[in-house]
């Protein structure tokens, strides 16, 4: 049975073995980890989904065109009539989801989850009221955000955190009517995009956003 991404994340918690450092520490960490995902991906407009989405399967260009032109129109869109703000506690240095109204239409969902060896965010993109595309990206920590060089001594280790040897993994998720059309992974390390015919995390993106939905009829 598929899980939701979530449920995967928290796997990757319980092997670390290593728990909470306490709320305060937690929210400040949340603070700056969100700050840089911000500056790098989220809202800016700067993912490319033309460059190398459209080259793997040239039949989806017809059924793909309209999803792409509705990313590029949200996107462009500077003034937001309203964005609402959620806090989230699914992982250990939680989270928000931030909802964007334009004359009262949800547009766009975006959400940031932070754990102590990782961070995630996705971004969900809404079509005449149904998803039609989601962006995720997941960074990977080599070490906890704390482990810093005297645990790295202390552990005899060869290494302390390091923001540059992190995994990127990042997820293009195209739908139609409700069903994933066209997912492209891409992962750090110098591998090419490709597409995953097996992707078995399309039920736990669905469930995720549903979840999200529910959330602003509460």
């Amino acid at each position: 049975m598929n899980k939701p991404f979530f449920y995967t994340i928290a796997i990757i918690i319980l092997l670390t073995g290593i728990s909470s450092k306490g709320n305060c520490q937690s929210q400040m960490t949340m603070t700056t980890m969100k700050k840089n995902v911000e500056i790098t991906l989220s809202g800016s407009g700067e993912v490319n989904i033309d460059k190398e989405d459209t080259s793997v399967n040239e039949y989806l260009t017809d059924k793909l065109k309209p999803i792409k032109e509705n990313f590029k129109r949200i996107n462009a869109i500077k003034n937001w009539t309203s964005i609402d703000t959620q806090k989230l506690w699914e992982t250990t240095e939680g989270g928000e989801a931030k909802f964007y109204y334009q004359k009262g239409q949800l547009e766009k969902i975006v959400t940031y989850h932070f754990g102590e060896t990782f961070q995630a965010v996705t971004e969900y993109y809404l079509l005449d009221e149904q998803l039609s595309f989601v962006f995720r990206k997941l960074e990977l920590y080599n070490r906890p955000f704390y482990y810093d060089l005297a645990m790295m001594k202390e552990n005899n280790d060869n290494e302390m955190y390091d923001s540059e040897k992190s995994e990127i993994i990042e997820d293009r998720c195209y739908f139609e009517n409700g069903k994933l059309i066209h997912h492209i992974k891409k992962q750090s390390g110098g591998k090419s995009p490709f597409y995953d015919n097996s992707y078995d995390e399309k039920e736990g993106i669905i469930t995720d956003f549903e979840k999200l939905i529910g959330n602003t009829k509460n």
